[in-house]
């Protein structure tokens, strides 16, 4: 009696899982289509290069200026600074974790690492308006400091806990018989780390930076509270930009709805559904080369 139970637990489980998987492109299809249902309206009032290309975002004005370009150079510009600042620190606090720090240490710097993860980003964007901002502003003698490397600098705070707690895993699983056999070649320490553990975990950690990421490109509250929100097109990290996350959470709930407005938020949403999936595909091919490597 225990076999065919057995078979048939196993049986279940597996056509669960199957469903499980189905259900997830199902529904990430319907969503796609509920936004390409709404959004592809904002073609009877603007054309797509309008759209995409357009320097001015005034949807409400008359006529309406539907140019989100803006929009998306300001989330390309603080993604691109949250990364540059997350990925160097939060792989080399996953080494230092990992291979580095002392076994007492590395359990406190664990624990910091998943607390940080669990504040809402509500809060993180309220200590990035009454502590970063005024300090920015005043470090580097700005009219205001609500601009994209305030941002960046939340964003990044935001992307180190995924970062560093997957790179980590990466670094762990890399088999130890490597580790040994280049202390045992006469490497140093340092030289295996950087040569041999870094080659190995490699994947993993293209994995952490790609979710880091996806986690930085589609963050809102923080980024709408401390980057100033002025759809113009950014001419350095020091200015305000408004991205497209921001965009839909500041005015979905102005915009009347039926009107260009409001498709043309989904549209935005439509593009940020685009850009999140080049994201991921990027993350697949480059985790299918290191794994061939």
């Amino acid at each position: 009696m225990k076999l065919p139970s057995r078979r048939l637990r196993e049986f279940l489980i597996e056509k669960l899982i199957f469903l499980s998987g189905i259900a997830s492109v199902v529904f990430v299809v319907l969503i796609f289509i509920f936004l390409l249902r709404e959004g592809v309206s904002v073609l009877k009032t603007t054309s797509l290069g309008s759209f995409l290309g357009g320097h001015f975002w005034y949807p409400i004005s008359t006529p309406a200026k539907l140019g989100i370009l803006p929009l998306i150079l300001g989330s390309l510009m603080v993604t691109a600074g949250a990364i540059a600042i997350a990925v160097p620190l939060g792989i080399a606090a996953a080494f230092y974790i990992a291979e580095v720090a002392p076994k007492r240490l590395r359990t406190v710097l664990k624990s910091c690492v998943e607390v940080l993860a669990a504040i809402p980003s509500v809060v993180l964007g309220f200590l990035g308006i009454t502590v970063l901002v005024p300090f920015l502003k005043s470090v580097f003698n700005l009219p205001t400091g609500l601009t994209a490397f305030s941002g960046s600098i939340m964003l990044a705070f935001m992307a180190l806990p995924t970062i560093i707690t997957i790179s980590e895993d990466a670094i762990n699983a890399v088999p130890r018989e490597y580790k040994e056999g280049a202390l045992a070649l006469g490497a140093t320490h340092w030289q295996t780390l950087f040569r041999v553990v870094i080659h190995g975990a490699l994947p993993g950690i293209i994995a952490a930076a790609m979710l880091g990421i996806g986690r930085v490109f589609g963050e809102t509250m923080a980024v709408m509270m401390v980057t100033g929100n002025a759809a113009v097109i950014p001419q350095s990290l020091f200015e305000p930009v408004r991205t497209l996350t921001a965009t839909i959470a500041a005015e979905m709930g102005e915009a009347a709805k039926g009107s260009a407005h409001y498709f043309a938020l989904f549209a935005v949403g439509i593009v940020l559904f685009v850009i999140s999936f080049a994201i991921n595909l990027t993350a697949d091919i480059l985790l299918n080369r290191g794994k061939k490597k």
